[in-house]
């Protein structure tokens, strides 16, 4: 069979890259730069060189297939030209999932998020949760925008498409924030003696088992159907805890909640329109503290036999990956300035809220 996969130079889509052509599909992958093409060649598939705004390069792409797994994705938090998310994970996904369709595709894989559910506030969530704002994010506002206005609708109207929904993904290779803290966590190079929010939550799962969870949907899933693809669900205080015991290295981070964070948001909204933040700082970062983005992967484990690797396993493989990388770039000396100006404004605010009240 011939399977056509965009994002398949990403994070997620190089596995399932690599996996289809390993179950002898033959693979073609959308690629819009000499970087993209070399990535997909490498892990198997023949590249057709175009970006999702170009039609013809999806038809092309398309043409005589029997499977499109649509992969590609916006995901920066904190990232000020958001307009891109509107771009890709709106304007693409309609693209590719309405040509799918038009072209009488026998199945079609759109790879959504958790995130469409936003803070679930502790519950974790089923296929069935449903949460329509506010966002914390615009990774979080243009995905579910993809996910209802157009994934859900094109289904209604007859499309052969089933949803997977990943939750918090980490791997070798993560470039998120999550591997970014996890990298700096290895080296210690954390920008901060503290660890913000360490009570938000996300449910954790390898890269290549949520690429074996995506293909699993599209050889045993239900059209029409949706299927979370999530791990165990940790809070990022536990989390990091977790780091220091596989690896050995001190945990020498103070927990500081997520409500005390938050008291210097509109501080950091201002700065941010003067000057962009690093990412740990940004406005958008700050409104997921304390957050929990969970949800139960049940379904998929019962309908589709999805069996991910334990979180032990799969962390322990991901550290050693890191240390084998370069070390990141000491920028400490700037982003702890920034760090403690952040904290010292929060207590700061939090003082003068608890002076407020007791008037």
């Amino acid at each position: 069979m011939i399977a056509f996969v965009t994002g398949g130079s990403g994070f997620i889509g190089q596995h399932i890259v690599r996996k289809l052509v390993a179950r002898g599909y033959t693979v073609r992958a959308l690629a819009r730069s000499e970087q993209s093409i070399q990535l997909v060649e490498q892990a198997g598939a023949t590249a057709v060189q175009g970006d999702l705004n170009d039609r013809e390069a999806l038809a092309q792409g398309m043409k005589n297939c029997g499977l499109v797994i649509h992969a590609a994705a916006w995901y920066k938090i904190g990232d000020r030209d958001w307009t891109t998310a509107e771009v890709v994970n709106v304007a693409g996904t309609r693209k590719v999932l309405r040509l799918a369709y038009e072209l009488d595709i026998p199945k079609i894989i759109y790879v959504s998020t958790v995130g469409v559910f936003g803070d679930t506030h502790g519950q974790l969530a089923d296929e069935n949760y449903y949460h329509e704002g506010p966002f914390a994010t615009e990774y979080e506002r243009t995905k579910w925008i993809a996910h209802y206005r157009i994934a859900v609708p094109l289904i209604e109207k007859g499309a052969p498409l089933s949803i997977v929904m990943p939750g918090g993904v980490y791997g070798p290779g993560d470039h998120s924030l999550i591997g970014e803290l996890m990298r700096r966590f290895y080296y210690h190079r954390l920008p901060f003696p503290f660890v913000p929010g360490p009570e938000t939550t996300l449910t954790y799962a390898h890269v290549a088992d949520i690429a074996e969870g995506v293909i699993l949907a599209a050889e045993k899933g239900k059209i029409g159907e949706s299927y979370i693809l999530a791990g165990p669900a940790v809070p990022l205080g536990e989390m990091v805890r977790f780091w220091s015991q596989v690896t050995g290295k001190p945990m020498a981070l103070i927990p500081v909640p997520a409500s005390l964070i938050k008291l210097a948001l509109p501080l950091v909204e201002v700065v941010n329109q003067v000057m962009p933040l690093p990412g740990i700082y940004s406005a958008e970062t700050m409104r997921t503290m304390g957050a929990t983005y969970i949800g139960r992967a049940d379904k998929a484990r019962a309908d589709l036999g999805w069996q991910p690797r334990s979180l032990q396993a799969g962390m322990l493989e991901t550290l050693g990956a890191v240390a084998t990388e370069a070390p990141p770039v000491d920028a400490r000396a700037r982003e702890r300035k920034l760090g403690v100006l952040v904290l010292l404004t929060a207590v700061v605010l939090f003082f003068w809220w608890r002076w407020r009240r007791s008037k």
